[in-house]
């Protein structure tokens, strides 16, 4: 089974990650400090629920996997050695627009989100065909 899950920074600076999956009335969700903090209490919420809703009978999956869909300022925290002005240089955009994203103090357009996707994208396929 695939859980979705989003990954958002909240005004009060902490990461929350929700899903709108759940198992029977067992749902889940993580918080924390930190991207990976969160992410660690979500794997935890969906542990126990799957225990749950195996204790109440419910037939769950033995294994999940999590897709995670990040904003901004999530990717960028859980991604951390990424430099932000220069990932706007090679993405083409501008540098002090890409601060503003990071830390949500603005948020992108559709537009300049599409760009944001194709450069990472690129970034991967880039790393991905390297060789030492």
């Amino acid at each position: 089974m695939k859980i979705d899950a989003i990954i958002e920074k909240g005004p009060d600076g902490m990461y929350s990650i929700r899903s709108e999956q759940h198992f029977g009335n067992n749902y889940f969700g993580g918080y924390g400090e930190t991207v990976n903090q969160a992410k660690t209490d979500f794997s935890d919420s969906v542990d126990e629920a799957m225990a749950d809703a195996r204790a109440e009978g419910i037939e769950v999956p033995d294994i999940v996997s999590v897709s995670f869909k990040y904003d901004l300022p999530s990717f960028f925290n859980d991604f951390d050695f990424i430099n932000a002005s220069r990932f706007a240089h090679y993405a083409g955009i501008n540098e002090s627009k890409m601060r503003q994203y990071k830390s949500g103090t603005a948020f992108p357009g559709e537009r300049t989100t599409m760009k944001i996707m194709a450069a990472i994208h690129r970034i991967g396929t880039e790393l991905s065909s390297v060789s030492l």
